[in-house]
């Protein structure tokens, strides 16, 4: 028993040994597996990690991109808000300082101050300003202040009788009761623009009628510079001034000549803005006796009226009251004249005034030779006033135009900039217009092209980035005062005719064969910027058809209107499509490109450039018949324009509410009531946009259509009367009526003298140029020139002012007075200058 005990006591042993060496088999398996583990999640760790990192470099990339992409549209977004404010990256035209004394001395100071009836000022942004206000005496209240043109004052008539732009001006105001000549003279000298001198010469009409008037002259400063009155027994001597652009100057004020019971009072205070002079000066206004016995009162100023919080004077006034006739001279004089022998005053201005007029005179004749046409005297003096007014009307305007995008939520302010610019009438657009200044220039060329050239390269100067020139400039407080808020914001999408290639027409054919290296760089500057300009138009005015355009701007939501107004066009509310689309195709903008084209074609041949394609593009755009396939009515046998169209559109009162109350007022607008169905088609009314082919020479000289438009031109039941060419037919169904219930008809049947002018250019041309129709065209050139002219003149005797519009049915002016911007393209027609 004991061995077998001893036997399974030794088995059992060997079974635990086996038992503790698989155990420790399976300790060491377990440690191993442990340690595999570890390792395991280690190596998991790291892959996490590495993943994680992974992911989050992801997203830091894709954070990175969205950044980036955000700020890259974030600029792009504001790239696109700023292109409208942004310069066109070519060199100017007008260099930094080229209207400083110091290199245009001759152009510095003039009567640049437009919307006055008589003012001037330097081609500076911030020129010291003078003028001149007046009023006659008399128990009138509010008293009757002179300052502004306006055609409230109603004044018989104004304007300047001879201007050369340079030198000299006189001008001749009627009042009621006397007349006012204004004369200025200039003389060169120093660094600063040189010395001038005005005269203000008042006589009664009826010597037996006493007449008290009082004169004021004044100087105010526009944000710079500072006065100093020298008062002597209160009376202003003298004024002494000191500016960035004119350094030292003095103002002195000689004693008056004639003049009875002659009175001195002054003014010296603080104005924080330029159009606001004539309200400060008129709450300054004191009564004072104009005798002993004081019976006869009358208003002065109350001297020096500075607030205590204000900043030191910028504005003074001297004035002198007198019983008529007076006369009296304001001179200026600049701190660096160095070589001044006497001053300019007296007799010595009086020669040098007759020198000067004598000279205008001269250049007038040689000009224009109207002496030859058969022109009496008084017809050669109304047209040296008219070219005069032209000129005199020149005005220099510093500021920022206020401009939108699509992509602008508001208006934004266009770059400060200058602008040397004719404007339209002085009491009622004293500013610049894009269209206008193309007609102007046709004229100012022709007296001095230096001039023409300079207010052409200002205008230039203002093409953005994108090839776009606000079209109209209201540029400084004075401008911006005379403008309804509704038409102060510039759209960059709205075009302007480019009329501006009018006057280069005829200045690049005398650079082209000109010597003198100015030219040659006028015309390598003007290049570029004529590129962009067209290249806009023809991307931005293009039509939905190849080689068809449309104006942009007009109302297609507008439910008050006859007919949308197409104010882009420049004819306002001249009948075109009644429902606006991007279908449109408008006549007169075609042809408009067409005469751009050909003449970047001339310039980039003169330049030795390549001109294929503006050659091209007008040998297209000339081309009759795609003209006639796109724009021709076989039906009316006329050019028209092309869109969603009806002709029977009336306006109508809308019925009142059913819910209207008895007694209850009810005043709506009239609303436009369409009596058919608009349809794609030509729009047939006859007017001045049916001839734009003819007026821009387009049509060839042998072609049938030539001669149905000269047949039409005569027919006085379309637009022939004895004035001139009427606006649009008389049987077209927007003759004559209103566009809204408050609007009158504009051109719809008025005569405008720049579209006749243009006519007349054609039918000149036509009957120079060989051709069935010579004689045809002959005969009516001469008798529509007359018409023209002799209506012209005869309401400017009548009425005393050239007008900017004429009745159809009487030759009487209408519209705004004097209105001597294009309408004084009389001149040339008198001188049968095209």
């Amino acid at each position: 028993m004991a061995k077998s005990h001893k036997k399974d006591h030794h088995h059992e042993t060997k079974a635990y040994k086996r038992r503790q060496h698989q155990g420790d088999d399976i300790d060491i398996e377990s440690k191993n597996e442990s340690a595999f583990q570890t390792k395991g999640r280690q190596r998991n760790k790291k892959t996490l990690d590495q993943s994680q990192q992974r992911n989050i470099a992801w997203v830091i990339i894709c954070l990175l991109t969205i950044m980036l992409g955000a700020t890259v549209y974030i600029r792009y977004k504001i790239h696109l808000e700023e292109l409208i404010i942004t310069p066109l990256n070519v060199p100017k035209m007008i260099a930094e300082n080229a209207s400083s004394a110091e290199v245009s001395p001759e152009k510095f100071w003039g009567t640049y101050r437009s919307n006055l009836y008589f003012g001037l000022k330097t081609r500076s942004p911030t020129s010291p300003v003078m003028g001149l206000m007046w009023l006659e005496q008399a128990r009138t209240m509010p008293p009757p202040i002179r300052h502004w043109c306006s055609q409230d004052d109603r004044l018989k008539q104004y304007g300047w009788l001879k201007h050369d732009g340079v030198n000299f001006g006189i001008q001749n105001i009627v009042e009621q009761h006397f007349n006012l000549t204004t004369s200025f003279v200039k003389r060169e000298g120093g660094e600063h623009g040189g010395d001038w001198t005005a005269r203000i010469s008042v006589i009664p009409k009826d010597v037996n009628r006493p007449v008290i008037v009082s004169l004021m002259f004044y100087v105010a400063l526009d944000g710079q510079g500072s006065l100093s009155p020298n008062i002597m027994k209160n009376k202003m001597e003298s004024i002494s001034g000191q500016s960035v652009e004119l350094g030292n100057f003095k103002l002195s004020f000689p004693k008056p000549r004639d003049g009875k019971g002659i009175k001195y009072h002054h003014l010296i205070s603080y104005s924080s803005r330029l159009d606001r002079l004539k309200d400060l000066l008129q709450n300054s206004l004191r009564t004072d006796s104009f005798n002993k016995e004081r019976t006869i009162p009358f208003f002065a100023l109350a001297g020096r009226l500075v607030p205590r919080d204000s900043p030191d004077p910028n504005f003074m006034v001297h004035q002198v009251t007198a019983q008529l006739p007076l006369e009296m001279e304001v001179v200026f004089e600049s701190g660096s004249h160095y070589d001044r022998h006497d001053s300019l005053q007296g007799d010595l201005f009086s020669h040098k005034l007759e020198k000067y007029s004598k000279g205008f005179d001269d250049k007038f004749s040689r000009i224009f030779d109207i002496e030859k046409k058969g022109y009496n005297a008084a017809e050669i003096d109304f047209a040296k006033a008219a070219l005069s007014n032209m000129i005199g009307s020149i005005g220099y305007f510093y500021g920022s135009s206020v401009v939108k995008s699509k992509y602008n939520k508001e208006p934004i302010y266009y770059w400060p900039a200058p602008l040397y610019t004719g404007v339209p009438s002085r009491s009622f657009f004293p500013r610049g217009f894009l269209w206008d200044e193309g007609f102007h220039n046709l004229l100012i060329s022709q007296w001095d092209p230096e001039i023409s050239k300079d207010i052409i390269a200002h205008w230039l100067d203002l093409l953005n980035a994108e090839g776009w020139i606000p079209r109209e400039q209201i540029l400084g407080a004075e401008a911006r005062a005379r403008v309804p808020d509704e038409f102060v914001v510039q759209r960059n999408e709205n075009a302007n005719p480019p009329t501006l290639f009018l006057p280069l027409q005829g200045l690049i054919k005398d650079m082209i064969t000109s010597q003198d290296p100015k030219d040659k760089q006028f015309l390598k500057s003007v290049y570029p910027r004529l590129q962009k300009w067209f290249s806009w138009f023809n991307t931005t005015q293009v039509g939905g058809e190849p080689l068809t355009y449309y104006w942009r701007g007009r109302d297609e939501k507008t439910v008050k209107e006859l007919n949308p107004k197409t104010l882009t066009s420049g004819l306002d509310d001249y009948p075109r499509a009644s429902h606006p689309n991007s279908k449109e195709r408008h006549i007169d903008l075609r042809c408009w490109m067409a005469l751009a084209s050909g003449i970047l074609a001339d310039i980039a041949k003169t330049l030795e450039q390549d001109s294929t394609e503006y050659e091209a593009t007008h040998k297209v755009l000339t081309d009759n018949t795609l003209l006639d396939k796109l724009h021709w009515s076989s039906k009316k046998e006329r050019y028209c324009d092309y869109g969603l169209h009806s002709d029977r559109v009336v306006l109508v009162k809308p019925k009142p509410p059913k819910n209207l109350q008895p007694g209850q007022p009810y005043d709506q607008d009239k609303i436009r009531d369409v009596k058919t169905t608009p349809q794609m088609q030509f729009v047939t009314s006859f007017g001045y946009v049916s001839l734009f082919p003819f007026m821009l020479k387009i049509v060839e000289p042998k072609s049938l259509k030539l001669y149905k438009i000269l047949n039409d031109l005569t027919n006085p039941d379309l637009l022939w009367t004895n004035y001139g060419l009427r606006s649009l037919a008389r049987n077209a169904p927007q003759y004559q009526k209103r566009n809204t219930e408050h609007d009158p008809p504009y051109w719809r049947g008025a005569i405008w003298i720049n579209m006749n002018y243009l006519t007349l250019g054609a039918l000149h041309f036509y009957s120079n140029t060989p051709g069935p129709y010579q004689q045809l065209a002959r005969g009516i050139y001469k008798d529509l020139r007359a018409n023209i002219v002799n209506n012209i003149i005869k309401e400017y005797y009548r009425t005393g002012y050239i007008y900017e519009q004429y009745n159809d049915k009487t030759g009487e002016g209408k519209g705004s007075h004097p209105f001597t911007g294009w309408s004084a393209l009389v001149v040339l027609i008198m001188a049968e200058k095209y």
